[in-house]
């Protein structure tokens, strides 16, 4: 008797970890306004403790497609784009939300950001097209993923938070940025180079 193969989502676009995906950009909009519009008769702290349950949600189903998406073989090539493209997303909206609040200079970071994934999808896809592979995130991205996270929900939940402990989490957060970011190119870099030999 035959055993079955592994059903092939490489090409796929609908599935379950893209629904996720799909799920967490539907998000936004509720994360955007508990934080920045609702108001609640017992004040800022209940916007910013259903603002951060709400982003902890969508971290949560960040998880779980990955999840879902290695344990069943459901990784597709639009998905190794359209996850980290959620993701950033949801990221630029928060801090957005963080500017409202705490001073436009939490835009640093999110210029940076812009900047970084601009000029990585970029020479991720040059490298793509050269080498035909397409790289899902690296540890150093992860890492700056969850110290981006960390920066916000710090944010989110000490809303009176001294200006000078958010300037240091900012600035901690940005050296990440740039740290990935040249890992990033370094490996680009290499993939180029072999891609050529």
């Amino acid at each position: 008797m035959k055993s079955q193969q592994p059903k092939d989502y490489t090409n796929k676009i609908i599935t379950i970890p893209n629904a996720l995906s799909l799920f967490r950009l539907f998000l936004i909009p509720l994360i955007v306004w508990l934080y920045c519009f609702a108001e609640f008769s017992r004040g800022r702290g209940v916007n910013c403790a259903l603002t951060i349950l709400v982003y902890a949600f969508s971290a949560f189903t960040d998880i779980i497609d990955g999840i879902i998406a290695r344990k069943f073989n459901m990784i597709s090539t639009f998905g190794k784009l359209f996850d980290p493209f959620a993701d950033k997303l949801t990221q630029i909206a928060v801090i957005l939300c963080l500017g409202w609040y705490f001073g436009w200079y939490m835009i640093i970071p999110v210029v940076i950001f812009v900047i970084k994934e601009v000029t990585m999808n970029g020479v991720g896809l040059v490298a793509a097209k050269k080498t035909g592979v397409i790289k899902g995130a690296m540890w150093h991205g992860k890492l700056n993923t969850i110290v981006f996270f960390v920066l916000m929900v710090i944010h989110l939940a000490w809303y009176s938070m001294p200006t000078y402990v958010s300037y240091i989490l900012v600035s901690l957060s940005v050296a990440m940025m740039i740290l990935s970011a040249t890992l990033y190119t370094v490996d680009y870099v290499k993939m180029l180079k072999e891609a050529k030999k």
